[in-house]
C-alpha cells in the first residue's frame, strides 16, 4: 500500500553517560547532553530527573540505542526528543523499537509521543474543516500523537509504530521517547525514524445513535420499543446502533438489582436477534447481576447476533453507590469489522 519513502532514520552517535547531576539554567530548556546529534535530554524539573545513556551497540541490529534508567526513586520522569522537518497534509509514518527491564507497564511508562509544531515550536491548529472554522469560538490545537504498540521479538524488543497526517501548519514533529513512573526501570530506544508515506485506504463507517426514552412498562417492552429505531438506523446502512444506558430499567420504578440480569441474557439475547436480523453492530447497556453483585454493564454485541464484549462502568454517581451498584476495574477494547471500540457510559 505505501510507496517507498526517503526515510529520515537517525543516525545515532555514540556518546557518554549522562545524569541528574549537571547543572542547568531551566528543568525544561534542551541541555547539550552526549546523546547522538539532534537529540536532547528533558525533564519537567532536575529532582525527578533520570539518566540519559547513549550504547552505540546497542539495540536490535547493534546500530546503536539510546538508553533512559531511573533509579529506585518514586515518581521520575524524563524523555529525549528529536526535531524532524515535516510538511502540511502530507502523511509520515512514525516506528521504533524499544527494549524494558524493571517496568511493569510498558505502554504507561515507555510511550512514544509525535508533537506537532510550527517554526517558532509552537503548538499548531488542528485540522479543521473550512466549513466548521466560522461554527467555532476557536481552532483547536492540534493535539500529539501516541503511537502504538505492536509485536515483540524474541529478544524482548517491542515495534513502536503509527500513521499520521500532518497538520496543515505543522513545519516540526516532534519526536519524543520517554520513561515515568518505573522505579528502578531501564528502557533502550532504537530505529528511530519518521517518514514520508502514502495515506492509508479510506474507509467508510456509518454511526447511529438513538436519542430514546422508554416507556417503563416493563422491562421487556423497554427492549421491544427500541426495534423499530434500530430498523430504520439499519435502513441507512449504520454499521453501529448506540443505544441508551440501562436499558431495561428506565422508567420501571424499579431498582437497579430487581432488574438485573446476566449477560449473556435475556436482553443481549432480544438485541443479538435484531443485531442479526439488520446485520449491524448494536451497543447498550444493562444492569448486569454477576452473584451478589450488580453492575452497569454496555454489552457490544455483533452482526452475527453474538456478544462481543461487555464494559463495565467504572466512574459511577452517587446514586448507583447508593443504589449498591459496584464498579468495573478495566477497560476492554474490541476487534471489528471496521475498526476497534472502546465503551464509555455516562459518568465515565
Amino acid at each position: 500500500m505505501r510507496a517507498p519513502a526517503r526515510s529520515l532514520l537517525l543516525a545515532l552517535a555514540a556518546s557518554t553517560l549522562v545524569g541528574p547531576g549537571r547543572a542547568d539554567q531551566s528543568a525544561r530548556t534542551p541541555r547539550p547532553d552526549d546523546l547522538p546529534p539532534g537529540w536532547s535530554a528533558h525533564s519537567p524539573r532536575d529532582e525527578i530527573r533520570p539518566a540519559f545513556a547513549y550504547a552505540p551497540t546497542g539495540g536490535p541490529k547493534r546500530a546503536g540505542a539510546i538508553v533512559i534508567t531511573h533509579d529506585q526513586r518514586a515518581g521520575l520522569q524524563g524523555w529525549v526528543e528529536k526535531e524532524f522537518p515535516v510538511k502540511g497534509e502530507e502523511w509520515v509514518r512514525f516506528g521504533a523499537v524499544r527494549k524494558t527491564r524493571n517496568v511493569a507497564d510498558p505502554r504507561r511508562s515507555c510511550l512514544a509521543r509525535v508533537r506537532w509544531a510550527d517554526d517558532a515550536g509552537k503548538m499548531v491548529p488542528a485540522a479543521v474543516p473550512d466549513a466548521r472554522v466560522k461554527e467555532l469560538a476557536h481552532t483547536p490545537s492540534a493535539e500529539p500523537e501516541h503511537p502504538l504498540d505492536g509485536a515483540s521479538d524474541a529478544d524482548g524488543w517491542t515495534s513502536v509504530a503509527g500513521v499520521y497526517r500532518v497538520p496543515p501548519k505543522a513545519t516540526k514533529a516532534v519526536v519524543e521517547l520517554h520513561l515515568q513512573w518505573a522505579p528502578g526501570g531501564r528502557v533502550e530506544w532504537a530505529n528511530v525514524e519518521l517518514a514520508k508515506t502514502d495515506a492509508p485506504s479510506p474507509r467508510t463507517v456509518r454511526l447511529a445513535t438513538v436519542h430514546f426514552k422508554p416507556s417503563g412498562k416493563s422491562p421487556k417492552a423497554n427492549c421491544e420499543e427500541y426495534a423499530p429505531l434500530v430498523a430504520d438506523a439499519a435502513k441507512r446502512k449504520a454499521d453501529l446502533v448506540v443505544l441508551g444506558e440501562t436499558v431495561p430499567y428506565v422508567n420501571t420504578g424499579k431498582k437497579p438489582h430487581e432488574v438485573a440480569e446476566p449477560v449473556p441474557g435475556p436482553t443481549t439475547d432480544y438485541f443479538g436477534e435484531l443485531a442479526k436480523k439488520h446485520s449491524t453492530h448494536i451497543v447498550l447497556s444493562v444492569y448486569e447481576r454477576e452473584q451478589p453483585l450488580v453492575f452497569n454493564t454496555a454489552v457490544l454485541l455483533g452482526p452475527d447476533g453474538k456478544l462481543v464484549g461487555k464494559y463495565r462502568k467504572v466512574c459511577l454517581p452517587h446514586a448507583e453507590v447508593e443504589a449498591g451498584v459496584a464498579p468495573g476495574s478495566d477497560y476492554p477494547v474490541f476487534d471489528t469489522k471496521f475498526g476497534k471500540v472502546g465503551l464509555m457510559v455516562c459518568y465515565d
